[in-house]
């Protein structure tokens, strides 16, 4: 079927827009694929977008995608040996009942657990923890539970595993697992440095007294667990190194945790098999095709427009502010999806800047991240209520200073790592 050239970018764009509405407002609860699969499939139906296009896309896009499943069921079997349970109980020890200490404690625990173990981890496993441990602590929950969403997104910039954006950034970049990580390391601890010092002074006034509880005794480590994480990700340089995929890696690592928490009736075969989220994976499969589709047919020539050529820092902080306004109008994904073809073509050193603007970008409002609804929906299941207009708020004296230090951060590091 051959469809008129503006009636295609039409229903394209009003797919994509329909996908992401739905993707914010989730009715009754049910998965984003709901709508992004029907919408791809209409798309290569009616050949807006050509079904040897279609599987091409989604042949490029399949290692990512068992990369990020390995990296969840990493993540949730880490759950069930209580490394999550642990690190709150340690908080609790660590914070002495002081509210900043505890703030920078939970900033290392988030930090560390995004780029290890992926945002989603941070949203999903950690901020419950914190929760609990604010709330053991009879502490303010405002300035911990705003910590782990901002760095869930600021603090995702260091490895390729720790943000889907980072898995597309880091194939179109054409860089090794180690340079990527080294490039990016600068750029990381800028930006988690300036979160920290908006977010100490923003919440100020919540951040004042002392719990008056007794001291918690911190739990074990789950040495086990703890050693897996760390095997896996000297597995990620490894297989770099080899130009091995590192999805393989990632799924050692979950196998190695997986059978023995099966054995031992950690988890169920169910457990895992929810902790893939095949209708997540299915929803970022249907959203890149319907994002292929929206490129195909005009977009993608105004995107190219955008993106600026060269390693200036001017140039650098340009393709930043894009992507983090594009982010925040379409959401990251389907912003890095659109941007990295013209940002490979200008070099690794812009694609790394489109990363700054997808991953820190998003802390300016709900819809720029679909880590930051899942965030939310935490939040509201634990009956925690936190205003919008605070979180705009937030964003607001937030992300251009984290833009500019991390940016800054990438130039510098541009000139020292190469």
């Amino acid at each position: 079927m051959i469809v008129p050239s503006y009636l295609a970018e039409a229903l394209a764009i009003a797919l994509l827009i329909t996908t992401l509405a739905f993707a914010v407002a989730r009715p009754s609860g049910l998965p984003e694929a709901v709508i992004a699969i029907p919408a791809a499939a209409l798309l290569m139906l009616v050949g807006v977008l050509p079904l040897d296009q279609g599987r091409a896309e989604a042949r490029s896009l399949a290692p990512t995608i068992g990369f990020l499943a390995a990296v969840l069921v990493l993540a949730a079997m880490c759950d069930r040996y209580g490394l999550f349970e642990a690190a709150g109980s340690w908080m609790a020890a660590g914070s002495r009942g002081r509210p900043v200490r505890l703030m920078a404690l939970v900033f290392a625990a988030a930090s560390i657990v995004t780029a290890v173990l992926s945002l989603d981890a941070t949203v999903v496993l950690l901020t419950p923890a914190v929760l609990v441990t604010v709330t053991r602590l009879r502490l303010r929950a405002k300035p911990q539970a705003y910590a782990c969403t901002h760095l869930a997104n600021s603090a995702s910039l260091l490895l390729p595993v720790s943000n889907l954006t980072n898995l597309l950034a880091f194939r179109a970049s054409g860089l090794s697992f180690a340079h990527f990580g080294a490039t990016m390391a600068l750029p990381w601890l800028a930006a988690i440095a300036v979160e920290w010092v908006v977010l100490r002074r923003f919440f100020a006034t919540d951040l004042i007294g002392r719990s008056e509880t007794e001291a918690t005794t911190p739990l074990p480590v789950p040495v086990f667990a703890c050693t897996v994480v760390a095997l896996t990700l000297v597995g990620f340089f490894v297989a770099s190194i080899l130009h091995v995929n590192p999805a393989f890696a990632a799924l050692g690592g979950a196998v190695v945790l997986a059978v023995p928490a099966l054995v031992r009736r950690r988890a169920t075969v169910h457990e895992i098999g929810v902790a893939v989220d095949v209708p997540f994976l299915a929803f970022v499969l249907a959203l890149g095709l319907v994002v292929k589709a929206v490129s195909l047919h005009g977009l993608s020539s105004m995107v190219v427009h955008l993106v600026p050529n060269g390693t200036s820092l001017g140039s650098l902080l340009v393709a930043a502010a894009v992507s983090a306004v594009l982010a925040n109008l379409i959401n990251n994904l389907p912003a890095v999806l659109l941007l990295l073809p013209a940002a490979a073509a200008a070099g690794p050193g812009v694609v790394l800047a489109v990363l700054i603007g997808v991953n820190a970008g998003p802390n300016l409002t709900y819809v720029g991240s679909l880590a930051t609804l899942l965030w939310r929906r935490v939040l509201h299941q634990r009956g925690e209520e936190l205003q919008t207009s605070e979180f705009l708020r937030l964003g607001a004296v937030s992300v251009a200073p984290v833009l500019l230090a991390s940016t800054l951060a990438l130039w510098l590091s541009l000139k020292l790592v190469g």
